[in-house]
């Protein structure tokens, strides 16, 4: 087995296939309100926190882009969709926590979401219990790909950020954890690892279940 302590997960397109699931629904809304190329901003949101998100979609469609009452809309569609335990589970995840727990890694998971909701969808799944801290993007004044995410989780196992894997599935969650210092993994989502991912991350790796097994080598 790796030589380490911890493991830090994301969770949006980590432990759970949510990332494709809200872009379906901003493009369900995009259809509706006639928005244009809404998947380019979209691409780069994924990882950032709420702050960070409204930024981008006004950098793109201008400050009076009315944001919040379209974000309102669509996060209606998703809950709607994906509330109580429907949320798709990314292959392996049970598995590879399991494997941690029952080999006594410390777990966390470091989000971007509000905490609320990151408590509520791991709760559904029947995850919560696996998880011994959980720092969420309303818990730090920066968003990824700043490290603070990261190194917040680490402080709070009381673990040394070189003694803990990352697992990421976005650009800006393998920056911020190449930032902190972790040890990152990335399981690509939506987008493909480039040659730079390739450089900050310690593996590329398509599944949940290959990191397990990359972790037990």
């Amino acid at each position: 087995m790796k030589d380490f302590d911890a493991v830090v997960f994301d969770m949006d397109g980590v432990i759970f296939d949510s990332e494709r699931a809200t872009m379906d629904c901003w493009i369900e809304l995009a259809e509706k309100y006639s928005i244009p190329d809404i998947q380019t901003p979209y691409y780069k949101c994924i990882g950032v926190n709420a702050a960070m998100t409204r930024k981008i979609i006004f950098d793109t469609y201008g400050e009076d882009f009315p944001y919040d009452r379209y974000a309102a809309e669509a996060s209606r569609m998703y809950h709607d969709k994906y509330d109580g335990g429907r949320l798709p589970v990314k292959k392996g995840a049970g598995e590879i926590l399991e494997f941690l727990k029952k080999n006594n890694k410390k777990i966390a998971l470091a989000s971007s979401s509000r905490k609320e909701t990151v408590v509520s969808q791991l709760r559904d799944a029947g995850f919560l219990h696996f998880f011994d801290e959980i720092v969420t993007g309303d818990m730090v004044e920066k968003s990824k790909p700043e490290p603070d995410i990261f190194l917040k989780a680490c402080e709070k196992l009381g673990i040394l950020p070189q003694r803990s894997y990352a697992i990421e599935d976005s650009f800006n969650g393998i920056r911020a954890a190449y930032s902190g210092k972790l040890k990152a993994i990335m399981v690509p989502d939506i987008l493909p690892a480039d040659e730079e991912m390739r450089q900050k991350a310690e593996a590329v790796l398509e599944s949940l279940i290959a990191v397990a097994d990359y972790l037990n080598a």
